[in-house]
């Protein structure tokens, strides 16, 4: 008759610490999966950046660097979330990469960089521009394309970098215009009289 006590005994013992071990194992779970999540939402971060970056260098004109980043492997139970990031936008800027370099030379010539849009027009305009006024003037005049503020802001900064554009500060707005532009209007560049 003392058998049964020790056996329910030790089957209490056996029972709390499958329960302490359970709940050890979904605090864990909880605590892996906030990483994973933190993860995901830096990766995400990243991968958009790098969409950025690769459009920046396109409008840029810079020659393709290095190749598209390895491929993550996807966490359990994100199977669908690795299925939507494998259509990402970096994905489809790859493929756009890839057709590019497929083109004939004469195709891809034809359409001018946006380096060339955004000089083009500051020229035209004589006066100073923002990059507001500038992404709506090229999307205008370009109907094809899909041009961002973001990309025109790099764009003009890249130039102005270079000594090809002028940038000028009225109030909290910032302007830009070519060096031609001023010398023909009869002013000084902003960062020649500082």
């Amino acid at each position: 008759m003392s058998q049964p006590p020790a056996s329910s005994e030790l089957t209490s013992q056996y029972a709390a610490q499958v329960i302490g071990d359970l709940e050890r194992n979904v605090k864990e779970q909880d605590r892996v999966g906030a990483e994973i999540a933190e993860l995901q939402g830096q990766l995400a971060a990243l991968q958009h950046d790098h969409t950025v970056l690769l459009n920046m260098q396109q409008a840029l004109g810079i020659t393709p660097g290095p190749a598209e980043p390895a491929a993550v492997p996807a966490a359990p139970g994100t199977k669908t979330r690795a299925k939507k990031a494998g259509t990402s936008p970096r994905r489809a800027t790859s493929r756009k990469s890839a057709a590019k370099k497929t083109r004939p030379a004469t195709e891809t010539s034809a359409r001018p960089t946006l380096v060339d849009l955004v000089r083009g027009h500051l020229a035209e305009e004589g006066e100073p521009r923002s990059t507001a006024e500038i992404t709506a003037a090229l999307n205008e005049t370009q109907p094809g394309r899909t041009i961002k503020k973001t990309v025109v802001r790099t764009t003009v900064e890249g130039l102005v970098a270079k000594g090809l554009v002028q940038r000028s500060k009225q109030g909290s707005s910032v302007y830009y215009t070519t060096p031609e532009a001023d010398r023909s209007a009869g002013t000084q560049p902003e960062h020649d009289t500082e």
